[in-house]
């Protein structure tokens, strides 16, 4: 392990646009140094010529990925990687001592026959996964802070668990009623080209995908779970906007207390994330919008308490690329180092 007065980590996948908006948060950290680059397609490549823009700030060329070499230089690693690779490299990080944050589903799961399920593959590394912390600081901060492998959350779980878990933690309502209605910019679907993001078939134009069967509807399901006490079953319906950056949630669900108004639940919000940095409950009658969010690694939370219908509409807004990936990852690196949790992460938005 090289010597400095930073802590040295890795980006493996770091070509990817999670891979990319890790590279540009960590410019700005005092406390972290990038001290190596992995890709496989990319590799050999100077990350200024994929990058251009980063040249004058960045002089690393992207290497082949090799656990030995990586683990000499790293203390901890992030991987940026599709669904399905990183239980290939994890337990070998793992065992030579880096500490491993993954942003794909793969360690999201306690149960890997969910994974299994919904991901597909065939994994045999049980006993490692059970060992994996969901990344979400505000909801498993201590946990996170203990962990060697953080399994990072997905972009709308970030958005629509951070908008349900003071409700669901305090029991104010029925789990089973719970419908999500949720927007992504164009940035979620990766860099890899795709017919469904390209500007022509995604400007100016909203539609649903993934209608019942997303899978990111087990992995908010599960939480849900661990934070209500038993299970959950919910609605989920993603949306594609005609924008780059941005998670928008609006959640529906059944108060069981009719009398409860917006005010009283407004108050269970800002007790419930009074020492949430990253998370900002906005007054009654202001509700949240993703540009707010875009560049910053904050949430933006509103609610109102419908008492005409029963209901209480949760509103949450995020960056999908930064509290909804690489900016959480980050986020739970410093909880795990023992230090501040903002530490070098962006909280003020250009705007407009």
């Amino acid at each position: 392990m090289h010597e400095s007065s930073r802590l040295p980590v890795g980006i493996i996948g770091a070509s990817g646009y999670g891979g990319v908006q890790l590279v540009r948060l960590l410019q700005d950290h005092p406390r972290l140094e990038i001290a190596y680059l992995g890709g496989d397609s990319s590799a050999g490549k100077s990350f200024a010529d994929l990058y251009p823009h980063l040249g004058p700030h960045l002089n690393l060329t992207i290497e082949a990925i090799d656990i030995d070499r990586i683990a000499e230089r790293c203390a901890a690693v992030f991987l940026s990687l599709p669904n399905g690779l990183a239980y290939d490299l994890a337990p070998a990080l793992l065992e030579r001592g880096c500490k491993v944050l993954d942003l794909s589903a793969d360690y999201r799961f306690h149960d890997l026959k969910t994974y299994e399920r919904w991901y597909g593959g065939d994994r045999q590394d049980s006993a490692i996964a059970q060992s994996a912390v969901y990344g979400l600081p505000e909801l498993y901060r201590n946990r996170i802070a203990n962990a060697q492998l953080i399994g990072c959350p997905g972009c709308y779980p970030t958005a629509s668990l951070l908008a349900l878990a003071p409700v669901l933690k305090q029991g104010l309502i029925d789990p089973d009623t719970i419908v999500i209605d949720a927007k992504s910019g164009t940035s979620g679907a990766g860099r890899q080209a795709k017919t469904n993001a390209l500007l022509a078939e995604a400007g100016n134009s909203v539609g649903a995908y993934g209608v019942a069967r997303h899978r990111h509807t087990p992995e908010i399901e599960q939480i849900c779970a661990d934070l209500s006490g038993h299970e959950v079953l919910l609605q989920f319906t993603p949306h594609l906007m005609p924008m780059v950056r941005g998670i928008h949630s609006t959640i529906y669900a059944k108060l069981r207390d009719p009398n409860l108004t917006t005010e009283d639940c407004l108050t269970v919000y800002q007790a419930f994330y009074r020492n949430s940095p990253m998370v900002k409950v906005l007054a009654h009658g202001t509700y949240p919008q993703t540009k707010w969010a875009s560049g910053t690694n904050l949430c933006y939370l509103g609610l109102e308490v419908d008492a005409r219908t029963g209901r209480i509409v949760l509103l949450s807004a995020i960056d999908n690329l930064i509290k909804g990936q690489a900016g959480q990852a980050i986020q739970c690196l410093n909880l795990m180092q023992g230090w501040e949790e903002g530490l070098g992460l962006p909280t003020l938005c250009y705007y407009p």
